[in-house]
């Protein structure tokens, strides 16, 4: 109760909590909502246990998280190297970059089953999926870190004699960081989006074949239990990325700080 009223934050998020499921369940029980069109939290908090209890989910899990993590850093790896090409040298955004946009906009769903056929139908297509869609959101937000780099500071190394490596490095890299941090966020949750797409369209094992599983014999509860279990995973690995942009980019915190206290005087 105390560490709830220090941080106001968290008494709110614990009462949105409470109101919403709350809700439902009274809403399941006062209409008799059939469990096939809605199950209520506490089926579904029961399904979730029984779920998690048995060594078949916890398999499901880790093909699931291994698509995710091998996906995610391929695709990460790919829009970080052609992000700081593209950033380094404007030929290539002139170049390379508009092809690129035209490959982002072709939807990714009506692309899962060309290279489920092309990679195979076990995990290989998940993970190439799973980068595809991860790729974008750094490769972009690479670009414009380097691009937000103040032109003052560039010329006052060129003057001192540093060479473009060195701004790169000193310079471009730690005034892109902030970009690429946010890019890393939005591409892990993209990720977890892209595995469960992969394994919809062909799978033998995940969480995205057991949603379907639980689909086909008409059990809601579990596959709403499943929803849950992805949504912990994107809020986990929200915090993560939260954690390490703490500590690469601490002085970021340390900035805000100063400059309240500069207002507040």
């Amino acid at each position: 109760m105390t560490a709830l009223l220090r941080r106001p934050e968290m008494a709110i998020a614990a009462l949105i909590f409470v109101v919403c499921f709350g809700g439902w369940e009274l809403i399941i029980w006062l209409l008799d909502v059939p469990p096939i069109v809605l199950p209520a939290p506490s089926d579904i908090v029961e399904s979730m246990i029984d779920m998690l209890g048995t060594a078949s989910f916890a398999w499901h899990l880790g093909v699931t998280l291994y698509e995710i993590l091998v996906g995610f850093a391929v695709g990460a790896f790919a829009g970080l190297f052609f992000g700081c090409l593209i950033g380094r040298f404007p030929l290539l955004e002139k170049s390379l970059y508009p092809y690129l946009v035209a490959f982002q906009t072709v939807p990714k769903v009506a692309l899962a089953p060309l290279v489920v056929i092309w990679f195979g139908f076990g995990v290989g297509s998940k993970i190439v999926i799973t980068a595809i869609i991860s790729f974008f959101p750094i490769l972009a937000n690479t670009i414009a870190g380097l691009r937000a780099t103040p032109a003052d500071q560039i010329e006052l190394l060129l003057a001192f004699t540093a060479t473009r490596w060195q701004i790169f490095w000193k310079v471009q890299m730690p005034q892109a960081l902030p970009y690429i941090m946010v890019g890393v966020d939005v591409a892990l949750m993209m990720a977890v989006i892209g595995a469960i797409v992969g394994e919809f369209v062909s799978a033998k094992a995940g969480l995205g074949f057991l949603m379907l599983q639980k689909n086909f014999s008409m059990d809601m509860a579990g596959v709403f239990a499943i929803l849950i279990v992805l949504s912990a995973i994107g809020v986990i690995l929200h915090l993560a990325v939260q954690a390490l942009r703490r500590h690469f980019i601490f002085w970021l915190d340390t900035q805000k700080s100063h400059s309240l206290e500069t207002s507040a005087q």
